[in-house]
Formats: C-alpha cells, structure tokens, sequence
C-alpha cells in the first residue's frame, strides 16, 4: 500500500502503479460520464511531461475525479485524507492509484516530502493550496505549494474548477453531476531552488500564483474567486510564465 511504504519505495513503484493506471485511467473516462459531464478548456497549458502541479481550487469530493478524467495523456496523483484509505472501495482505489495520504490537522512533514520527490521523479500531483473544501469560494491559502514547487522546479499550471459545488442535488435528481475545468497560463517561481525561502516570500508567492488560478476563473463563475476576488491588483513579479505544454 502507498500509504505504508518508505518515500524511497513509494517513487521507486510508480512504474506498477502506473501500469495500473492505464487500466485504471480510461475505464474512468468511459464510465464517468454517465454520471458527471466534465467541459474542459486550456487543455494545451497542461505539460506533457516533468515536474507539474495542478494547483486547483477545492470545491467538492469530485474534484480529483473531475481535472483526472479532463487530462487523457498523463495520471494525476493526489494527496488524500488518510481517513479516506480506511473507506471500502474508496480506499481500494486510493491505493491502486498511487494516491498517498496527508494527515488534516497537524504539519505532515512526510507528505511534503512525499509531494516533492514525486514531482522531481517527474510526476503530475495535484494540489488545493486552501487545504480544505469552499464551495463558496476560495479562502486565504497555505504557503504549502509555494515551497514545494520551489523545491521541485515543478511548473505550476492554476486549474480552475467551477459548478461541481451541487453535484449532490444534481444526483439526488437523477442529473448528471457537472463540472467545468479551465486549465491556465503555466508558470514557474521565480524563486526556484531557493534552500530556505522565507515565510514572508512564500506569502507572496502563494498569493500571486491564487491570483492566477483566479484569473483563470470564467467571469460567470466569479463568485468563487472569493479572497482573490481583486484580480486587477494581481502582480506577477514572483512568476516566470512558461511556453504552454511545454
């Protein structure tokens, strides 16, 4: 299990855990649309390989489901609650996946660890910098992402996800749940490789990079930009943007 493995063991598996996911990866994009309709844009943003971080905001349990079924060329891998390993199925799927835990409430310094060899062994991992679900719009982030990507040289591609927030009252009404998933402009920290960047620096960061994931927000979805919702002061002093798919 992912979950009970060294960080050492865990990147040295990815080869099995991706042969799963070539089983695993389209048989969801076949069977997932019959109960959510995913509408993708800015698909080209997303590199087809090296360091990536989908930095995404959390707006509900399909959120991973979603961005995973809208990208057909490369696995996405996710940090989970641990709880999450424990559940039947779910956790069935967690750990075939690759998937691999985080513990709320406390500073999982194995999980950062875990999220940066990934992304320096090449993977795509998928991050929500508020920590937690706001369906009614984005909260204030962690620096969390910030020092990661630094640490990785990881391109950051802000992922936006917009009208999964009512995928229960679609469902109980026997409607598709729906999501529409817009990948932005990638960019990297300008800071990479910085040993110790400091809390005030990674402040700044997280908060231009949130900007950017709100910027890629459709204007009708607007009200989920909430904390980031004054995007005309966005700067970008900290970002270095890169070709698209590059």
């Amino acid at each position: 299990m992912s979950h009970e493995l060294s960080i050492e063991e865990y990147i040295a598996r990815q080869p099995q855990y991706d042969r799963a996911r070539r089983i695993m990866h389209p048989l969801l994009r076949a069977l997932a649309p019959s109960f959510c309709k995913v509408d993708v844009c800015g698909l080209e943003n997303v590199p087809r390989q090296g360091p990536t971080c989908l930095m995404i905001n959390h707006v509900s349990y399909l959120d991973p489901i979603v961005v995973t079924l809208g990208i057909p060329f490369r696995y996405t891998i996710s940090l989970s609650k641990a709880e999450n390993f424990s559940i039947p199925v779910a956790g069935w799927f967690l750990r075939q996946w690759g998937h691999y835990p985080i513990h709320r409430g406390e500073y999982d310094r194995r999980a950062l660890r875990q999220t940066i060899a990934l992304l320096k062994s090449g993977q795509m991992v998928l991050m929500a910098p508020e920590g937690t679900r706001h369906p009614a719009g984005m909260q204030q982030a962690k620096e969390g992402l910030a020092y990661i990507a630094t640490k990785a040289d990881a391109v950051i591609v802000p992922t936006a996800i917009c009208g999964a927030e009512d995928w229960r009252r679609r469902l109980k009404r026997f409607r598709r749940a729906y999501a529409k998933v817009v990948f932005g402009k990638p960019f990297r920290f300008r800071a990479q490789g910085a040993r110790r960047a400091r809390r005030t620096e990674l402040a700044k960061m997280i908060t231009q990079a949130m900007h950017q994931l709100a910027l890629t927000m459709p204007d009708e979805y607007a009200y989920l930009r909430g904390y980031y919702s004054d995007i005309e002061n966005a700067a970008t002093d900290c970002l270095e943007f890169v070709a698209p798919g590059g």
